[in-house]
């Protein structure tokens, strides 16, 4: 299932950021605590009442020295090709400004559902100020006040109204969906045309060809595939540099739909901090993951490059250990085919289920051998061991105190349970809970 998205549109200084962090529910943080994950995060997932949904928020973006006009244009084009609705944030305590109906010009342009929102009214009694909107053009506005909270449930509940039904082809339960995720101009596209030995999907030497992620079903030795080849970023004046950030969500809805995540590099440019911002959702997402390395043909190499070059990726995503690599070139189709034969096997290890007594043996066994640390006097027992999910493969591990349970103790039980399980290509989740 597709979230819908949100994007928060408006001149500066109306409180974008902070309506975002409120709808988001925490203040979001450019620092994750997973070790190599770093992004500029200008967007998140959030959810209300029943609905979950992807946010944007513009206020994130910069476009150098250009004029104010420009920068207003050229963050309500991007939200408005990324977004199923959107949210037209202006300064109730300023009044209707110039710059609020130049914004508004560019709203009308659009196909897309636009909800006003009116903020700073901190009171019942400023609620008057919000009526001169109405010039805009938008219908109601909704009063909000992001220093207090106020109102969002109102706005988020007209935002729900008009979220697309989702209406997204089923496939069997024994399809396996993957995507190709990447910077643009990774090769993505050929990717998919080597695949299928033929030219299903445009390609093109410019960056980011490709506008909007294509599925496409198919079969190789007995196995039913979806391909999803995601959108890249085309170039489109000054405003390509700030649509790059959005690569990421546009790869964000792609692997919310898949089993697998196929993480394209470009081997003859090397990695790149944007591949490590892409790479890292799909980690989060707990998809499984292979890292496939393109245009292989075209990097000058000796015995001791594809090593060396393994060493690099291992280093730079070091939450993606469990992430087998392949070098393949789209263009000679060299080990092309093998993609599939990685992508079949990983997605059986996502969907692995272990039986608890033997789960037990081998984490009792773990124990024996390396007794957890213990902590001012106290010393974790674990009780018990159970699998309570696949997609990815999730462990709940009963304890005496989950604060006993120290980071580098979990790191070791989970690579003991790797060493026992073929898990190779799956993240997997271990999570420790109180006895009653």
């Amino acid at each position: 299932m597709t979230k819908p998205v949100i994007a928060i549109v408006g001149r500066p200084n109306v409180g974008k950021s902070t309506i975002f962090n409120r709808i988001v529910g925490e203040r979001v943080s450019i620092v994750e605590d997973i070790p190599g994950v770093t992004r500029d995060r200008i967007y998140s997932s959030a959810d209300w009442l029943t609905h979950e949904f992807n946010i944007i928020d513009t206020g994130g973006i910069e476009i150098g020295d250009e004029p104010f006009l420009e920068q207003i244009r050229g963050q309500a084009e991007i939200a408005i090709r990324e977004a199923d609705v959107i949210i037209f944030m202006t300064n109730g305590r300023e009044g209707v400004t110039l710059a609020d109906e130049q914004v508004a010009k560019i709203l009308y342009k659009t196909k897309k559902p636009v909800v006003l929102a009116v903020n700073k009214i901190d009171n019942p009694d400023m609620r008057e100020m919000i009526y001169d909107f109405y010039s805009l053009g938008f219908g109601e506005p909704y009063p909000i006040s992001g220093s207090h909270g106020l109102g969002l449930g109102d706005l988020l509940d007209e935002c729900a109204k008009h979220f697309p039904k989702e209406d997204e082809q089923q496939y069997s339960e024994e399809t396996i969906k993957f995507s190709l995720i990447g910077r643009p101009n990774v090769g993505k596209s050929s990717l998919v045309n080597a695949f299928l030995g033929q030219e299903r999907v445009i390609v093109s030497d410019i960056a980011g060809t490709t506008r909007d992620a294509i599925d496409t079903p198919y079969s190789y030795d007995g196995q039913e595939y979806v391909i999803i080849d995601t959108a890249g970023m085309r170039k489109k004046g000054k405003v390509y540099e700030t649509t790059e950030k959005y690569s990421v969500l546009r790869a964000l809805r792609a692997i919310e739909r898949s089993d697998v995540v196929l993480v394209v590099l470009n081997g003859e440019e090397g990695i790149q901090e944007q591949d490590k911002k892409i790479a890292g959702y799909a980690h989060e997402a707990g998809k499984a993951v292979v890292i496939v390395v393109n245009k292989w043909d075209a990097v000058e190499k000796d015995e001791k490059t594809m090593n060396l070059y393994t060493q690099q990726i291992r280093e730079h995503f070091l939450y993606l250990h469990y992430a087998p690599i392949i070098f393949v070139s789209a263009k000679t189709k060299q080990r092309v085919h093998q993609i599939l034969s990685i992508v079949q096997r990983v997605s059986e290890n996502h969907a692995m289920r272990i039986q608890s007594s033997i789960l037990n043996e081998v984490i009792e066994d773990a124990v024996a051998r390396n007794p957890a640390p213990s902590d001012k006097g106290k010393r974790l027992r674990i009780y018990y061991t159970t699998q309570v999910a696949v997609k990815p493969p999730t462990f709940v591990t009963f304890v005496n105190d989950p604060e006993l349970m120290h980071f580098s103790y979990e790191r070791f039980l989970e690579n003991r349970i790797r060493e026992t399980f073929d898990f190779e290509g799956t993240p997997i989740r271990l999570i420790a809970r109180a006895r009653d």
